[in-house]
């Protein structure tokens, strides 16, 4: 299986630069640095220049030589933002070029002005007041705790803690032992419980984010900040350990992950984000690879099955979410209910499912 996955990541790649040439997209979007966070994982295993080509067209594309970044404005305030900033690490590793240092700086100067709930969280948007999104956590911590090891600000991994702290006590679900989309520390929200804060239901991507989020932020804190690493260590083995148990007969997880209803789906992006985060959870140490390998092996037999199909020599990834929010106050649509998850579109190969499997197809081991 370690082969038919690398060749299968192979063709995605090809895939990708082939349905969207020359550059994967014209947006500074979170999930396109992602996908191409997987894009250096291949470039690296496989030494085919046209991944880190493609790699370049995007970033030369938004980052001048001053620094600055092409369409972003940090007073936005929106955290999805920063993620791309992860790609900006691996550049400057490659090239020296003093403008992925000016561009990692503006993204960080973003994170000394984002606002932030009572409880000490980010805002997840200047439009969701209040609000702790697991997506965030995703999207600012890694990043985060690589400027805070790399550049020198040891002053930065308390705050990285609370980040995870917070969002972890405020969106635990008791029902299933999950972890709801979002929590609105104000409680005004439409979509929020009015006693907990918490959203309605668990989104299965929502959870992907936050496993992610703590293997990769891991990487960063160095061993004097075991306290650190210990609480991040014991935060994952406690959400990994309830997520496996939402897999189905199938090795794969749902749109909605403690709901069975007729029209919930097997849902190809969090399925990735899962096997990822389990695949590094494992060979990092993070979690008993005894326990948890059988679920990985089942994991990545299943999104092989389940998922992946080849036509005419091109790689889908079928199942993916497009898409799922809440709120803000002029959009109803999105109240977080059941009806609402499962009514989002559904399309291939969506970028937040590419980015974790090619990088997983870099690092599995059978």
């Amino acid at each position: 299986m370690t082969k038919v996955l690398l060749e299968t990541a192979k063709k995605l790649c090809n895939t990708i630069m082939e349905d969207f040439p020359g550059i994967i997209i014209k947006k500074w979007q979170y999930d396109a640095g992602l996908c191409l966070v997987g894009f250096d994982a291949m470039y690296k295993i496989t030494g085919e220049k046209s991944y880190n080509e493609y790699i370049h067209n995007f970033f030369d594309y938004f980052i001048h030589d001053d620094g600055t970044i092409e369409t972003y404005n940090p007073e936005i305030r929106n955290i999805d933002h920063i993620n791309c900033g992860k790609n900006l690490f691996l550049l400057l590793e490659e090239t020296g070029e003093e403008k992925y240092k000016k561009a990692i700086e503006l993204l960080a100067s973003q994170l000394k002005i984002q606002p932030k709930t009572p409880s000490g969280a980010y805002w997840h948007k200047n439009i969701y007041p209040n609000q702790v999104w697991l997506d965030g956590i995703f999207m600012g911590e890694p990043f985060s705790a690589r400027y805070a090891n790399e550049f020198n600000h040891p002053e930065k991994y308390d705050e990285i803690l609370t980040q995870f702290v917070v969002a972890e006590k405020s969106t635990y679900e008791p029902r299933c032992g999950l972890y709801a989309h979002a929590c609105d520390e104000s409680k005004k929200m439409f979509w929020a419980d009015p006693n907990t804060g918490r959203s309605l239901n668990v989104w299965g991507r929502s959870v992907g984010w936050f496993c992610m989020a703590l293997v990769d932020t891991l990487d960063w804190i160095p061993e004097e900040r075991n306290d650190i690493r210990q609480t991040l260590i014991d935060m994952f083995n406690k959400v990994i350990g309830n997520v496996v148990k939402y897999q189905d007969e199938d090795g794969v997880w749902y749109q909605v992950l403690d709901c069975r209803r007729s029209d919930n789906y097997q849902e190809a992006t969090c399925s990735c984000q899962f096997a990822y985060a389990l695949n590094k959870g494992i060979n990092k140490g993070y979690i008993d690879a005894d326990v948890y390998k059988p679920y990985l092996k089942k994991a990545v037999d299943g999104i092989m099955k389940v998922f992946i199909r080849e036509e005419d020599g091109k790689i889908y990834m079928g199942n993916c979410c497009a898409v799922a929010g809440l709120g803000p106050d002029d959009n109803p649509r999105r109240n977080g209910t059941l009806d609402y998850y499962m009514s989002e579109p559904i399309r291939d190969n969506d970028f937040k499912g590419v980015g974790p499997f090619l990088i997983m197809a870099t690092e599995y081991e059978e």
